[in-house]
């Protein structure tokens, strides 16, 4: 009869371990290492919401040097905008399956390279390439670095984190535009995009080395969704 308790009592305890994978949730992190995550989410949240207004004021620069139509160069914009749209739902299912740390981590990656690249493109199409791969590396930040902040907290925290989360993306809409006229007056507009390279690199080694991983339900990917959800 005791030995029979024992197993129902483990078979009521919460299981972190599914299929190999860690629980969708996983252990809420210790007080020490929320911080730390708060800080790392909120600040790649801040560049990539920063990103798609921070271009609009440094516009007539990038037409002076790289040439183009006003139709042209509004696609730099535009392009962001539809790439971080369309590839939510896409990075959102990849980061459950593969790892949402992982994943996380490599829009990271194709962020900062993205940003560096569009500060080097030589003419507008390149820039608007560039600014669209920026976009679905961003789209892959914004899902996944909210779900990362939600799983080190416990339940009771979890609004109060994700106010301060959502209050910086505000403070980044409201200061778009100041920061890219300012940047583009006392520097130059390729620097809207070189102030994304070390703290995409810092966020991604701080991503690698402080967020902890973990995976949603193991349920089967439905590619033809991806490209209908669009």
């Amino acid at each position: 009869m005791a030995g029979q308790d024992r197993a129902e009592r483990r078979l009521k305890r919460p299981c972190l371990i599914t299929l190999g994978r860690e629980h969708p949730w996983g252990r809420p992190a210790p007080p020490a290492s929320r911080l730390v995550t708060v800080l790392l989410t909120s600040v790649a949240y801040f560049m990539v919401t920063l990103d798609a207004l921070v271009v609009v004021t440094a516009l007539p620069a990038i037409h002076r040097q790289l040439g183009g139509g006003v139709a042209t160069l509004q696609w730099t914009v535009s392009a962001y905008t539809m790439a971080f749209g369309a590839g939510i739902i896409t990075a959102s299912a990849l980061g459950e399956r593969l790892g949402r740390r992982r994943v996380y981590t490599a829009g990271l990656v194709i962020f900062t390279l993205a940003s560096a690249a569009c500060a080097l493109a030589p003419n507008a199409g390149s820039l608007i390439a560039c600014r669209a791969v920026q976009g679905a590396g961003a789209a892959c930040i914004m899902p996944l670095g909210l779900t990362l902040l939600t799983a080190a907290f416990p339940p009771a925290r979890r609004g109060a984190v994700v106010g301060i989360w959502g209050g910086i993306a505000g403070l980044a809409v409201a200061c778009g535009p100041l920061v890219g006229g300012a940047i583009t007056q006392g520097l130059s507009w390729h620097w809207i995009f070189w102030v994304n390279v070390p703290t995409g690199v810092a966020a991604a080694v701080g991503a690698r080395l402080r967020l902890a991983e973990s995976y949603g339900p193991a349920t089967p990917l439905d590619v033809p969704a991806l490209f209908f959800s669009r």
